[in-house]
């Protein structure tokens, strides 16, 4: 997803674009599937050279789709090494990279690539702010038994 299209997903939920930074900033915990970043690692050019090859060595061109890799470099700690790997251009996701394409939201990364106490105490209020958000249920929606199926496919 391209960064206009993850700005209007998150003001469509009421969230703003720091919302939309500190909230990404999650991705500093836990892995990704291959088959989630392979385009990003074999067709984007806003990549560190070096950590696209290193990417290559755990997720082929073809198959591999479960094949993990950690979203940032310390994937048990909630840290800012997320945004830095975003500032030289190491993000594994292409929507995460995609972050340093806006003006306010490339202020954000840096800002927050920086200062761990600040990136913590805006990530607490935004968890707030969306959890605040309303699921939609009955006939508006689902709250889904597997977040990756809709309920009548499970």
């Amino acid at each position: 997803m391209d960064l206009p299209a993850l700005i209007k997903n998150f003001e469509d939920q009421g969230l703003d674009e720091e919302d939309l930074v500190v909230l990404s900033g999650a991705h500093t915990l836990g892995f990704a599937q291959c088959r989630t970043f392979r385009p990003r690692i074999y067709s984007d050019t806003n990549i560190d050279p070096a950590f696209a090859s290193h990417l290559r060595t755990i997720c082929p061109q073809v198959g591999g789709d479960s094949r993990l890799a950690p979203l940032d470099p310390t994937p048990s700690s909630f840290d800012v090494k997320y945004f830095t790997d975003l500032v030289s251009k190491k993000g594994l996701l292409n929507s995460d990279q995609a972050l340093l394409n806006g003006g306010e939201t490339a202020e954000l990364v840096s800002k927050y690539s920086g200062n761990h106490k600040e990136f913590s105490e805006d990530f607490a209020k935004s968890m707030i702010k969306m959890g605040d958000i309303m699921p939609l249920t009955g006939n508006r929606g689902e709250i889904r038994n597997n977040c990756r199926k809709v309920n009548s496919q499970y």
